[in-house]
């Protein structure tokens, strides 16, 4: 990584201290390409750039590589290599497993479950589908301090009827970090015969996953969001599965994504499932450990703080993952703050950078819209270190202090001010 790891000097006034070091914990919008990972696309980005759709030496020598990741990613989650298929990232695996399945399906009056707390890349298809004639139910989920941000199996359940042809819930809440019961609901639609999908771009890499065990029929990772490149994600598709294909062209992917495979980023996200898969069990207990020395510091040094997303068991959470609500603050105006001195972190999902409201998943986990407008999210990946958090620890509880002394209007006018 760019960041530069040297300890930072002591000062009186943190805020005072030189930004030598910069922290980035948003590692839920997107992580850096693991230099290994690096290392196995170089080749494919310049001498061995065959198509592997030729059967000429140079295209065969790219379809072997893809055939490879594929075993790697199929490794990853359990699945068999015949039933990935790569896309352009999670929304495309998200998007085809939606408009697949309902397209493929023969009832005449199509339904489809959600919950108020998915991705966008679920939400907005969720939206078309409904502009297109599709009846969508939106499930709400649990907003109590013990079931805040999990949604209930049995709501799932009631929310069945005899056209439902998709149920799609996803594995990790990317703000929250909340895991929810993929198991239960899986046999719910298995009982009801309605195929099931679930987004696990934010899971991948963090906790183990095994797609039969899970029970679901669609499951989408995208590369980035475990050290692989940008722009490569997979959705894995059950033997037997039916969904109709959204482009047309070839015959790449079975049929099911037509183009050109892009190999560099296929071996990227192979590579990066190989390296998951085996530092998965060290990253996940020393990342749990890191994610719990801040969090107990903030709550410990700054008055009035809220864990945000079943805060009485961490174990709901994926092990990375921190939201923290600052009353009397405003994650916009504190999220600048704390970047110019040296602190990457979020307010939501980076698909949503820009946007007025306050986050969708807050307010669907019941935090009040001051609350949702004060909370920020801090999400660490494999290259956060001990020093890291210690400085974000030196840092945050001073910068809060500031931000919650101004204003409302001061506030505002803080928040307007452009990030470095």
């Amino acid at each position: 990584m760019a960041f530069n790891r040297q300890t930072p000097g002591r000062a009186a006034d943190p805020l005072s201290a030189s930004t030598a070091i910069r922290v980035y914990l948003d590692y839920n919008a997107t992580t850096p390409v693991d230099p290994v990972v690096l290392e196995a696309m170089l080749p494919f980005l310049a001498d061995n750039f065959g198509n592997a759709g030729s059967v000429h030496t140079p295209g065969q020598r790219a379809r072997a590589a893809v055939d490879a990741a594929r075993d790697s990613v199929a490794a990853l989650i359990g699945a068999k290599p015949t039933e990935i298929v790569f896309t352009s990232g999670g929304t495309e695996a998200d998007n085809l497993a939606i408009f697949g399945t309902v397209a493929a399906s023969i009832k005449p009056r199509k339904h489809v479950i959600t919950t108020a707390i998915e991705h966008h890349a679920i939400l907005h298809s969720c939206e078309e589908l409904a502009r297109q004639g599709v009846d969508v139910t939106i499930v709400p989920v649990g907003i109590s301090r013990d079931s805040q941000g999990i949604v209930d199996p049995e709501a799932i359940r009631r929310a069945l009827r005899p056209g439902t042809v998709l149920i799609t819930v996803m594995h990790a809440n990317n703000e929250l970090g909340t895991l929810q019961p993929i198991e239960e609901i899986a046999r719910i639609a298995a009982e009801a015969e309605v195929y099931f999908h679930c987004d696990a771009v934010q899971s991948a890499g963090k906790v183990p996953l095994d797609v039969n065990m899970l029970g679901v029929d669609l499951l989408s990772i995208s590369a980035h969001k475990f050290c692989g490149p940008k722009g490569v994600g997979a959705l894995y598709v059950r033997s037997g599965r039916e969904i109709a294909a959204r482009s047309y062209g070839g015959h790449a992917e079975r049929d099911r994504r037509a183009g050109t495979e892009n190999v560099p980023g296929i071996v990227g996200l192979g590579k990066a499932a190989e390296l998951a898969r085996k530092l998965l069990p060290e990253d996940s207990v020393r990342l749990a450990g890191l994610r719990d020395r801040l969090e107990g510091a903030l709550v410990e040094r700054i008055p009035n703080v809220l864990v945000n997303g079943v805060n009485t068991d961490r174990a709901l959470r994926v092990p990375n993952t921190s939201n923290l609500s600052f009353p009397g603050s405003g994650g916009e105006a504190l999220l600048i703050a704390l970047d110019l001195q040296g602190i990457a972190c979020s307010t939501g999902a980076a698909c949503s950078s820009g946007s007025t409201e306050p986050s969708h998943v807050l307010l669907a986990a019941g935090l009040s819209h001051d609350d949702a407008r004060s909370s920020l999210r801090f999400s660490l990946g494999r290259p956060t270190t001990v020093a890291e958090i210690d400085r974000a620890i030196e840092l945050i509880p001073a910068v809060v202090e500031r931000i919650r002394a101004l204003s409302p209007r001061e506030r505002e006018s803080a928040s307007a001010l452009p990030a470095r």
